[in-house]
């Protein structure tokens, strides 16, 4: 599958903000405005004003919304769910070159909200891979004690971890110290 520039930015600052969710270690990650700028500097998302309390409110409602799209189980679920939250959002399709970027096209209004923005560009990102037939790509990651989101955008389809050198390199360890002790005690 080939995705652009904008959509893999869009995808990441989407997985970004679904991993700020109080559910994948007990702690919120986005607890003020102040963590609000740093995902906004972090993932490098463009024409966002001064933010406020109402914005992290709404912020973390469209974060919610998300994890609902990467938790349906049918596509027709999903599809559902990004047909509402682009909606609201008020998409609107327009070209831009910034930032040293070539031109590509931008899904939120002029002048919208954080919140706004950010279902608009995530919203269809997560559209493009839906209309590619490629739901499947939305994943937890198989670690146990993690469940982090990502997408998987490997060739063959076949990431099952968040990072691999945590989670992944974590439970191969694990499985390889089960086994050494299972064979020690076999001797």
């Amino acid at each position: 599958m080939l995705i652009n520039h904008d959509t893999k930015c869009a995808l990441d600052s989407v997985v970004d903000l679904i991993n700020t969710g109080p559910e994948y270690d007990g702690h919120e990650g986005l607890p003020d405005v102040a963590a609000l700028q740093a995902f906004v500097e972090r993932n490098d998302v463009s024409e966002v004003g001064p933010l406020l309390e109402p914005d992290l409110k709404a912020v973390r409602e469209v974060r919610d919304r998300f994890a609902q799209v990467f938790a349906a189980t049918t596509t027709p679920e999903a599809a559902a769910l990004i047909n509402t939250l682009v909606a609201e959002a008020g998409t609107t399709p327009r070209l831009t070159d910034h930032d040293g970027y070539d031109w590509h096209v931008h899904y939120f209004a002029p002048g919208a909200s954080l919140a706004d923005h950010l279902a608009a560009d995530g919203g269809m990102a997560l559209a493009f891979l839906l209309v590619g037939d490629e739901r499947e790509r939305l994943r937890r990651c198989d670690a146990p004690d993690c469940r982090r989101a990502f997408v998987d955008l490997s060739r063959n389809r076949s990431r099952r971890y968040c990072d691999s050198r945590t989670c992944g390199n974590r439970l191969h360890v694990a499985a390889y110290r089960a086994r050494r002790r299972e064979a020690e005690t076999a001797s």
